[in-house]
């Protein structure tokens, strides 16, 4: 009996030694397949879209400057790769597996976007929270007591010399080469323009690669009304720069505008300073007046470049970003309708099939998500750019988190301008289509991971919103929104940031994002069901000259 025993004890350590495999003890066959499940477990998240448009409207010389929009643009992709990582081809050839090779190119580097930026490649340990555009050995505290030349300036890299000081270096001087080639392709373009206001946007946009003097670009951007053509290309966004918020990165969008569309949406952005008045805060929160020369068109995207084609791509976009600019001409909102509308199809709709109560899937419609997403942007333009007390604009006094609270913001006054105008008149629809399709909407940007300003926006309002009783979940695993409370639960949240906003509160905001920018163990099992249902988190798109058949 003792020697049976002893059988059964040495095969049973024998089996569970060899299901505890560590992966040192995996072959080279083995630790290849794993990799390579891996792989196709990430690259699943995104599905395939071809980036295509109508381009029987476009004149023969329209034509001709699209090809030369998309040549430049695409010039973005490489400074992006310097911005978030550095040496992309030393990167590159170290990965002998294609599917890991494609993720990166994805990410841009060798940390997964969607998945909180952790690192999937072995060796490479977290990515710094400063990218590329700082020391990776350098502190907070050492950057605030330093000595450098345009410290505050969002268009310059951080660098140290021989001796280990801090030094900043521009972009046009980083770049210089790849900037002068741009610019010579706006110029070449500029030539083509039939619309005067484009026309001198591409000149100045031409110059302003050259020096880094980005704004009378941004207002003559702003002064283009008649334009069927666009082009947004530069440093734009800082949400790449997690350490202080600050440092903006290269993207390129080139954009047909629809002009139907366009026309009727030309009149909501009137009714923005009669809104900010309404907006749920105290009356110190809401002195600024929003800029009346606002605009907010339709567009289709026909190519995409740099920090916006990286992990979740942009639907809409919300610019210029200069704050003296948005006080003087307010903002242009552009809907990127056919992203838009591919987002919709495969990955909203599939997720309203397993996480909303099936009595309220008749809410979800897309011309909900498209309002939803188009006063997202809007309301970027309504609360408050500078502080009430002294501590200068709100980017500047929330640094990092400036992000986050922003596209918090954006998200529940979007929802509040929806309710205001529906109740005039204005936007036909049932309310519950917008308020079904907005909570919708949240799983769906939740998924794109902390990393994300959007994401931690979106965590944060679901949290809110569910301690308020805006939405309950079922037994069966679906969310039923409960219309009233979520109307006092967007009241409150809007106070909530705009008083942090107002306030220049970095404490308050830190412990916002600490306490509700989380992702609880429920809501995660939620979310690991559509994973398993294969939904897409996000699109990569099949895109260029050749897609559009020119």
């Amino acid at each position: 009996m003792k020697k049976l025993f002893l059988i059964l004890a040495f095969s049973i350590l024998a089996f569970s030694c060899k299901d505890n495999k560590t992966s040192n003890d995996l072959s080279v066959d083995e630790k290849v397949e794993s990799t390579q499940t891996m792989m196709q477990k990430n690259l699943s998240k995104y599905v395939n879209v071809k980036l295509t448009a109508d381009l029987s409207a476009l004149t023969e010389k329209e034509r001709e400057m699209l090809p030369i929009f998309i040549q430049a643009a695409d010039k973005m992709n490489d400074l992006f790769w310097y911005e978030s990582y550095g040496d992309k081809s030393e990167l590159l050839n170290t990965i002998t597996d294609e599917g890991s090779k494609k993720f990166v190119k994805i990410n841009y580097g060798p940390w997964d976007r969607l998945n909180g930026n952790a690192s999937f490649i072995d060796g490479i340990g977290d990515k710094p929270a400063g990218a590329n555009f700082y020391p990776q050995d350098m502190t907070k505290e050492e950057f605030e007591a330093a000595e450098i030349e345009d410290k505050s300036s969002i268009y310059n890299f951080v660098r140290r010399d021989e001796n280990g000081k801090l030094y900043s270096v521009p972009y046009h001087k980083q770049f210089e080469a790849e900037l002068a080639k741009v610019s010579d392709l706006l110029l070449e373009a500029s030539m083509l323009a039939e619309d005067e206001g484009l026309k001198t946007y591409l000149e100045l946009r031409a110059q302003a690669l050259l020096d880094d003097n980005y704004q009378p670009s941004d207002l003559a951007w702003m002064d283009m009304k008649t334009n069927t053509l666009d082009i947004v290309i530069g440093p734009i966004e800082t949400y790449e720069d997690q350490l202080f918020g600050n440092k903006a990165a290269h993207e390129g969008y080139v954009l047909i505008k629809d002009q139907e569309w366009s026309a009727k949406l030309a009149r909501f952005a009137s009714f923005l300073p009669e809104l900010q008045t309404g907006i749920p805060v105290e009356d110190a929160y809401k002195t600024e007046t929003p800029g009346t020369d606002s605009d907010l068109n339709a567009y289709d995207v026909v190519f995409y470049a740099g920090d916006c084609n990286s992990g979740s791509k942009t639907i809409a976009i919300n610019l210029p970003n200069d704050e003296e600019v948005q006080l003087q001409k307010g903002t242009r909102r552009l809907q990127l309708k056919n992203a838009m509308r591919a987002k919709f199809d495969k990955i909203l709709v599939p997720i309203s099939d397993y996480l909303i109560d099936e009595n309220q899937r008749k809410h979800i419609t897309f011309d909900a998500f498209f309002a939803n997403t188009m006063f997202h942007e809007v309301a970027h333009g309504l609360g408050i750019k500078n502080t009430i007390n002294g501590k200068g604009t709100v980017r500047t006094a929330l640094k990092e988190l400036s992000s986050a609270l922003e596209e918090g913001k954006a998200d529940v006054l979007g929802l509040y301008m929806v309710q205001q105008l529906h109740e005039k008149g204005e936007i036909e629809g049932d309310m519950k289509d917008y308020m079904t399709t907005f909570i919708t909407s949240i799983f769906r940007s939740v998924r794109f991971g902390a990393s994300s300003a959007h994401g931690k926006a979106n965590m944060i309002r679901f949290n809110f919103f569910k301690e308020k009783g805006a939405f309950t979940r079922n037994e069966d695993g679906t969310y039923t929104v409960n219309y009233d409370e979520m109307i006092d639960a967007m009241s409150d949240l809007s106070n909530v940031i705009l008083t942090l906003q107002g306030n220049g509160d970095y404490d308050g905001v830190s412990k916002l994002v600490a306490e509700r920018g989380i992702i609880s163990s429920e809501l995660q099992a939620d979310l690991d069901r559509l994973s398993s249902a294969n939904i897409p988190v996000d699109v990569v798109f099949e895109q260029g000259i050749e897609v559009l058949g020119l």
